[in-house]
């Protein structure tokens, strides 16, 4: 009986492994093309590439327990460490100038995403994922979100590659919109940082603003959008509760029931690296795990991708579009509102 343990543990880790290998591989190539491109991102890569494999390799028992495992459990990892690239003080820092911008175009985005699903009756889990990877970060945004609400595989898959597709858009026409509009180069990081999905996409539409113009923007926009991705946080935590309260009605509220393991373990590890560089300690001391992280996120999306129904994915890409479309605009235009109002435009 004492041997049991190691012989399940032994089992679970055979069981896992041809899968888990498989999406480690993968994630390799996907990290290694993301930085080549990182327009397009190692988890819209992974996500594509693990799709194609799924269709290849879709009646694979071998591979499905590790996959799985990756897109769950995996995933719930990398966001934990994704807390070690937050330093909660930093919205102090960015100061009163883009903290508003910020806070309007997440309200924006998120009630947009409510009301679109609401009046075109769209798929609740897709409208959530995606007007929280709109406002917030991005793909990060949704690796957060996912295992809050039980977000099934397709919708997952489907709320990221709408963020990618709004996100290619953004990094081709922002540089030439803004030249258009006459913003600042001030104005430009702020709406970069504000008005773009992703932080690898945010730092693709700074570089090529500043090609354009032979300015340096790029740190100023990743600082507005390091701050706006702090809003993971509370988003998380609203779901949480919303979730426990709608699949729970009847039973007494408990907010630590209500808030899964990983999204404290998330919030530790914001507070001791928020804690740690008030002490002194460099942001390079967290690299490593932020570098993990990522591609443990990669890792989640290839097996997410290797689960997909093409079918599925498909039938839901147009309400998710619509969805995505519809954020993309409003946040835009929230966020250069705002600068008019401030008078930074």
């Amino acid at each position: 009986s004492t041997l049991f343990p190691y012989t399940t543990l032994f089992r679970s880790i055979k069981e896992f492994l041809p899968g888990l290998s498989i999406a480690i591989l993968i994630s390799l190539l996907a990290w290694f093309l993301g930085n080549l491109f990182p327009i397009i991102g190692g988890p819209v890569l992974g996500l594509f590439i693990g799709l194609l494999l799924g269709i290849i390799l879709r009646d694979s028992q071998k591979l499905k327990a590790g996959m799985q495992f990756t897109s769950k459990k995996v995933l719930q990892y990398a966001v934990i460490l994704l807390g070690f690239g937050l330093n909660l003080s930093q919205v102090f820092k960015v100061g009163v100038t883009s903290l508003p911008i910020i806070l309007v175009t997440i309200t924006t985005a998120l009630l947009t995403a409510y009301v679109v699903h609401r009046v075109f009756k769209l798929d609740s889990e897709i409208a959530t994922l995606v007007g929280v990877g709109s406002s917030i970060c991005g793909g990060s945004a949704i690796a957060a979100t996912a295992p809050v609400i039980k977000a099934k595989d397709e919708s997952i898959a489907t709320a990221i590659s709408v963020i990618f597709f709004f996100n290619i858009l953004a990094a081709l026409l922002f540089p030439h919109l803004g030249s258009w509009l006459g913003l600042s180069n001030q104005g430009f990081a702020i709406f970069a940082g504000t008005a773009v999905n992703d932080t690898s996409s945010v730092t693709a539409t700074a570089s090529s603003w500043d090609s354009l113009h032979g300015t340096s923007i790029l740190e100023q926009a990743t600082i507005v959008k390091l701050t706006r991705t702090l809003a993971i946080i509370p988003i998380t935590l609203g779901l949480s509760v919303w979730q426990s309260r709608k699949n729970n009605t009847k039973e007494a509220f408990s907010l630590t029931k209500a808030v899964p393991n990983f999204i404290l373990w998330f919030l530790l590890a914001s507070l001791i690296t928020t804690v740690s560089m008030s002490l002194g300690v460099t942001p390079a001391v967290f690299s490593p795990l932020k570098d993990l992280s990522k591609f443990m996120i990669i890792m989640a999306m290839t097996a997410i991708g290797f689960q997909t129904n093409l079918k599925k994915l498909i039938t839901k890409g147009g309400s998710a579009l619509l969805v995505g479309g519809v954020c993309w605009l409003l946040i835009s235009l929230a966020s250069l509102l705002m600068q008019k109002l401030l008078g930074l435009w």
